[in-house]
């Protein structure tokens, strides 16, 4: 990670270097120091001033030694991660000391540095702990964000593009004009409609949907104004339509580019006049419905073609929201992703499940063609799909397979074939390798000597034992070397 490549957000991070040779940690401070000058980096010489580093305000990532006095390594992990469970630790170990490095892997160490210390591992190291905790702590501010959403159909969203969307909505409730509601399939203009319905003077009087496009046209006509008896065929009473339905209340019509030229007239007279003519009638009946029309499509090329009227054009267009695609507010994902994840859950009766950043990242970098729509129906799909209560990149491969789905979304060529969630097993299988080559090569040095092999390498003669067994090695093949 260059210096131009420091996100904002890591500008602000500090970094604690822990060992007790001074000149040692105070080296490594300045060497990452050097190469992120954004970065705070702190060193300190034992465990408690790490803590004390700690409490007096946030650290993203610490790096300390095994061996320490007073405290070790291990012990001081185990505390701050009591303290802050988003840490990335990154301890130093020697050759002597590989298995409580695996151990300290094993209790919640993000990774390892063995001495002597390259400066380019050390950098990468550094450059994957701060975005772990970046990941950490973004999930974080999700949860905190949605414990304060209202789960009953809010907008979703901080962004700048949806902070000025909900001013949008709540000014435009407070009238009475007829809306317009424009934007790409999927991206909730059904939901904006209810919000203003609901947050309006309208709240507690009725609000009818209706989906153009689902009503056959022959039917429409007859089910938004309604019919009188002998109207035609199989009218055997009088129906008084929606729009009578929708008296002093709200009614929303979706996809209004769908409608054909003769339920334009008559829907052009009920907002001039605030009439309706039922089917077969030669009588008007007065309603009072605000209208709220949405549509993804454009009205003003349909205009040019003389397929949408231009009076009922500009008579809809008093108010206008547009809604911005997915793709135009991606910072809204996660959370976006983390509130589906909690309805879909609630939905189906499950406890809520823990989502790993490294998918909330892939939700966040996906294009979303069907905006909103498509990512709520594949958080869905996951959620159907998983089998504990962590959501993990293992999942997102299988979905992406094509478990449940006839339809992927185009980041799904992406997703890496070795799964985020394995990062553990694949860096104890390296340790594992490392070891058995180490201690190879340690008995041929030493010529099979166990006691000797054991004062070399700073293990116990127990410990190599142990190594030796998982191995299926025998000191004793060595001897004769």
């Amino acid at each position: 990670m260059n210096v131009a490549a420091v996100p904002d957000r890591v500008r602000e991070y500090r970094v604690v270097v822990a060992d007790d040779e001074g000149d040692f940690a105070r080296g490594l401070a300045r060497l990452i120091g050097g190469h992120f000058p954004e970065l705070n980096v702190v060193a300190v010489q034992s465990g408690r001033e790490a803590l004390r580093v700690m409490a007096e305000g946030p650290v993203q990532l610490m790096i300390t030694d095994l061996r320490m006095p007073e405290m070790t390594g291990m012990q001081l992990l185990t505390e701050a991660l009591v303290v802050n469970p988003g840490l990335s630790t990154v301890v130093l170990t020697a050759y002597g000391t590989i298995e409580t490095a695996v151990e300290a892997l094993r209790i919640g160490a993000y990774d390892f540095l063995t001495k002597p210390i390259e400066p380019e591992q050390l950098f990468r190291v550094v450059e994957k702990g701060l975005e772990r905790s970046r990941l950490l702590e973004e999930n974080n501010r999700l949860r905190e964000i949605l414990a304060r959403q209202d789960a009953g159909g809010e907008l979703v969203g901080e962004g700048q593009a949806m902070r000025q969307l909900k001013r949008t909505v709540a000014a435009v409730a407070q009238s009475e004009y007829t809306v317009l509601v424009r934007g790409e399939s999927g991206t909730g203009k059904e939901l904006v409609a209810r919000l203003i319905h609901r947050l309006g003077s309208r709240a507690a009087r009725a609000f009818l949907s209706v989906n153009c496009p689902s009503i056959p046209e022959n039917l429409l006509e007859s089910e938004l104004f309604g019919y009188v008896k002998g109207a035609f065929t199989g009218a055997d009473r009088d129906h008084k339509g929606l729009f009578a339905a929708a008296d002093k209340g709200t009614m929303h019509l979706d996809e209004i580019g769908d409608i054909s030229s003769s339920v334009q007239t008559k829907l052009l007279r009920v907002l001039q006049d605030g009439e309706v003519r039922p089917v077969g009638s030669n009588s008007t009946m007065q309603v009072d419905v605000r209208l709220i029309a949405s549509t993804n499509q454009d009205l003003e090329a349909a205009m040019k073609a003389r397929t949408f009227r231009e009076d009922l054009y500009y008579r809809l267009n008093v108010l206008a929201i547009t809604l911005p695609p997915l793709r135009d507010r991606t910072e809204d994902i996660p959370l976006l992703a983390a509130h589906f994840f909690r309805v879909a859950c609630r939905e189906m009766g499950l406890a809520e499940k823990e989502v790993d950043p490294e998918v909330m990242h892939w939700l966040a970098g996906n294009p979303w063609p069907g905006n909103v729509r498509e990512l709520q129906n594949f958080v869905r799909r996951m959620t159907v799909f998983a089998t504990s209560e962590r959501v993990d990149m293992n999942l997102v491969r299988l979905v992406c397979q094509g478990a449940g789905a006839s339809a992927q979304p185009e980041g799904c060529t992406r997703v890496p074939d070795s799964p985020l969630g394995e990062y553990k097993a694949a860096k104890a299988e390296v340790v594992s390798a490392f070891t058995e080559g180490y201690v190879r090569d340690l008995l041929a040095q030493t010529r099979g000597n166990v006691s000797e092999a054991a004062r070399v390498s700073g293990l116990s003669r127990v410990a190599l034992q142990k190594i030796l067994a998982r191995m299926g090695e025998s000191a004793s093949r060595y001897r004769d070397g």
